[in-house]
C-alpha cells in the first residue's frame, strides 16, 4: 500500500506554463498533477471524522442497552458486545492508520518538492537582472517559505477540512435522528461560529504576509553580510552589520508581536464560543431525556459528540489560522516569485548547432533602460576564427558589448547575430552552449574541484579534465588541496565562491573549465588580471593553443595579453573609437597609444589619465 501511496504524486512533474499572479490561479499551478493524491487523502481524512461520529453512537447504543432501554433488560446482546469491540479494535485503528498513510507518505513527501521544484524552475529562468536587483539570500528564502506554505495550506485543507466536514455533517445527522432541535443548536452554533472565523482570519492572513517578508528581509540581510565577510572584517564594519542585522530582526519582532496579540483574542474568543456547544446540547439532551424524548445513550451519545466537536473547534481553528496564515505567506512569496520572465525564447527559436563562430554586431544600441550609456549605435563584425582585443577604460561598454552578444540582456536597438541568425531567434542555451567564458571575478561552486571544472563539460573524460587543468597551470596546486573532510586533490571541495583558493588559482581552474569546454566562441574578460606574470606567460602560451580555430573576444587592461590579437578594438562612451592591429593603432598615435605610453607593468592607466 505505501508504495502504491508513494507513487500517487510525481513530484518532480514539471508546471504547464508560468505561476500565475492571483491567489487560487497559483495555487491550481503549484499543485497540478497532485489533485488524484491529494483526493485520496481527503476521502481518508473524512472517514476519519465519521468514525468519530460513529463511535460516539454505539457508545450510545451500548448505554442504552446497559440500562435497559436499547438491548433489553439481560444487558448488551452479544452482537452488539462484537460490533462494539470490532469497531474499536479493527475498523477505527484501519481508518486512522489509512488516514495517516496518507497525509504522510503521499502528501508529505512530495507535495514540497513538486512546489518547490516548480518555483526553482521558473526562478532559474529569470534574467540576470531579476537576481541583480534582489538579495539571493531572500530569494531562496522565498522558494522555501511558499513551498512550504503550499504545502501546509494543501495538507491542513485535507487533514482539517475534510475531517471536520465529515464530522460535522454526521453530528447534523445523528441529531437530526434524535431530535430536530439538536440540528438547528448546532447550525446556529455554526453559524456564529464561522462569523469568528470570517473576523479573525483575512487579518491574520494581512499579519503573517508581513510576517514573511520581514522574515526573509532577516534571512537577506544576514546572507548578504556572511557573502561578503571579508570585506566586512577589513573594514571593521562589524558593528555596522550587526546594527543592519538587528534592524531588521527588530522589524520581524514588531511584526511578530503583532500577530502573537491577534493569535491570543483569537484563541479566547474561539475557547468561549466553544464552550457554548457542550452546554446547550448535553442540557438540552437531559431536558429531553426528563420528558422522556430521549434515552440515556442519547445523552451520551450527544456529550460525546459535544465535548469531541468542542476540542476539535480549537483544533479546526487553530489550523484554520494556520491555512490563512500560509495563504499569506504565499500571497508574499508570490509579489518575488512570479514575474513573468523578461528574456524568453522566441516561439519557434532555433537550436544553434555548433556555431562557425561569425559574429556581428548590427547598429546596436543599449543603455539598460537609462537612456544614456551603455552603447551607442555600434557597428562591429568579426570573421569565423578572428580573435579580437577590446580596449577601454571602465564604463566604455566593454561588458555590455559581452553580455549582449550572451543574451544577458536583449538590445534596446539593432541587433547581434551569430552565423547570420539574430541571437534573439536563437534558443538561450544553445547560444550560450557556443560561447566560453572566463571572467575576472570567477565563479566557483562549492562543490569539488573536478566538478568545478567538469561544469564546462560534464560528459568529459578524466583524461579530457586533467589535461584541461594541466593547460590552464591548475593540475600541480589541485592535486595539493584537501579539505576539511579530508577530500584531496580532484576530489576536495572549495568551499563558498571557492573561498579557499587565492585569486589567482580560482581563476586558472576557470579557464581549466572554459578550455574543457571547448566552445567556438571564446571570452576572456580579463582572464588573467589575477595571476603572477610568472603563470601568466606559461598559461598564454596554452591560450594561444586554445584559441586556434576559434573566435575570440579578450577585454584586458593589462594590454601586453592582447598584443597579439588579430584586431584590437578601442573603446569610449560605448563607441568603437580605433580598430586595427597592435602595431598599427601604435603608429597612429591615439587614445590606445596613449594607453599604451601610460601604462605601468602592462596596465590601462586611470580614467582620470586617459
Amino acid at each position: 500500500m505505501h508504495a502504491a501511496f508513494e507513487r500517487m504524486i510525481d513530484a518532480f512533474r514539471p508546471a504547464e506554463g508560468p505561476p500565475p499572479r492571483t491567489l487560487m490561479a497559483f495555487f491550481r499551478w503549484a499543485l497540478s498533477g497532485a489533485w488524484p493524491g491529494l483526493g485520496v487523502a481527503a476521502l481518508a481524512s473524512a472517514l476519519s471524522g465519521a468514525a468519530e461520529v460513529a463511535s460516539a453512537t454505539l457508545l450510545g447504543r451500548v448505554v442504552d442497552a446497559v440500562a435497559g432501554t436499547g438491548g433489553g433488560a439481560g444487558g448488551p446482546s452479544l452482537m452488539l458486545v462484537a460490533a462494539f469491540a470490532l469497531f474499536f479494535l479493527l475498523v477505527r485503528p484501519a481508518i486512522l492508520g489509512l488516514s495517516s498513510a496518507t497525509s504522510n507518505v503521499i502528501i508529505g513527501p512530495n507535495v514540497l518538492p513538486l512546489v518547490l521544484s516548480r518555483l526553482h524552475r521558473w526562478t532559474m529562468g529569470q534574467s540576470v537582472t531579476f537576481f541583480d536587483n534582489d538579495f539571493a539570500g531572500r530569494i531562496a528564502q522565498k522558494q522555501m517559505q511558499t513551498a512550504r506554505a503550499v504545502t501546509d495550506v494543501a495538507s491542513e485543507m485535507v487533514n482539517t477540512a475534510a475531517f471536520a466536514l465529515s464530522a460535522v455533517l454526521g453530528s447534523a445527522v445523528y441529531l437530526v435522528s434524535v431530535d430536530g432541535w439538536g440540528a438547528l443548536a448546532l447550525l446556529a452554533w455554526l453559524v456564529a461560529y464561522l462569523a469568528l472565523i470570517r473576523f479573525f482570519l483575512p487579518r491574520i492572513r494581512a499579519q503573517s504576509a508581513g510576517r514573511a517578508s520581514a522574515r526573509a528581509m532577516i534571512t537577506g540581510q544576514v546572507v548578504d553580510t556572511i557573502t561578503n565577510i571579508k570585506t566586512v572584517k577589513l573594514f571593521a564594519r562589524s558593528a555596522f552589520e550587526d546594527q543592519a542585522a538587528l534592524g531588521a530582526m527588530e522589524t520581524f519582532r514588531d511584526r511578530a508581536v503583532d500577530f502573537g496579540r491577534l493569535n491570543t483574542w483569537f484563541r479566547l474568543s474561539l475557547t468561549v464560543v466553544a464552550g457554548i456547544l457542550p452546554v446547550v446540547l448535553v442540557g438540552g439532551a437531559v431536558w429531553m431525556w426528563q420528558r422522556g424524548a430521549a434515552s440515556p445513550g442519547d445523552v451520551a451519545a450527544l456529550g460525546a459528540i459535544a465535548m469531541r466537536l468542542a476540542q476539535m473547534t480549537g483544533w479546526v481553528s487553530m489550523s484554520l489560522m494556520g491555512i490563512w496564515g500560509s495563504i499569506g505567506e504565499v500571497e508574499d512569496g508570490m509579489q518575488t516569485l512570479s514575474p513573468p520572465h523578461t528574456l524568453t525564447d522566441a516561439p519557434g527559436a532555433t537550436v544553434l548547432g555548433r556555431a562557425r563562430g561569425a559574429i556581428s554586431f548590427d547598429d546596436v544600441g543599449f543603455a539598460y533602460g537609462r537612456g544614456t550609456g551603455g552603447i551607442e549605435r555600434l557597428t562591429l563584425h568579426i570573421a569565423p576564427g578572428e580573435r579580437i582585443g577590446i580596449v577601454g577604460a571602465s564604463g566604455a561598454g566593454k561588458s555590455t558589448l559581452v553580455s549582449l552578444l550572451l543574451r544577458l540582456h536583449d538590445v534596446e536597438h539593432g541587433a547581434v547575430r551569430v552565423d547570420g541568425i539574430d541571437v534573439r531567434a536563437l534558443t538561450q542555451e544553445s547560444l550560450r552552449r557556443n560561447i566560453g567564458m572566463v571572467t575576472q571575478e570567477t565563479a566557483m561552486f562549492n562543490r569539488s574541484a573536478r566538478e568545478n571544472i567538469l561544469y564546462g563539460r560534464p560528459d568529459a573524460t578524466e583524461a579530457d579534465l586533467v589535461a584541461a587543468a594541466r593547460a590552464a597551470e591548475a593540475h600541480d596546486f589541485i592535486l595539493g588541496l584537501a579539505d576539511f573532510a579530508g577530500r584531496k586533490g580532484y576530489d576536495a571541495h572549495l568551499g563558498e565562491r571557492g573561498v579557499k583558493l587565492s585569486g589567482g588559482q580560482r581563476q586558472r581552474i576557470a579557464l581549466a573549465r572554459a578550455f574543457l569546454k571547448d566552445a567556438p566562441i571564446l571570452v576572456l574578460d580579463e582572464a588573467t588580471s589575477a595571476l603572477d606574470s610568472e603563470v601568466e606567460a606559461q598559461i598564454q602560451d596554452s591560450l594561444m593553443r586554445v584559441m586556434q580555430g576559434k573566435t575570440v573576444l579578450a577585454i584586458a587592461h593589462r594590454l601586453s595579453t592582447i598584443a597579439q590579437m588579430d584586431r584590437i578594438i578601442v573603446m569610449d562612451a560605448g563607441r568603437i573609437v580605433e580598430e586595427g592591429s597592435h602595431e598599427a593603432l601604435l603608429a597612429r598615435g591615439g587614445l590606445y597609444a596613449r594607453y599604451w605610453n601610460r601604462q605601468s607593468g602592462g596596465f590601462l592607466g586611470t580614467d582620470e589619465d586617459a
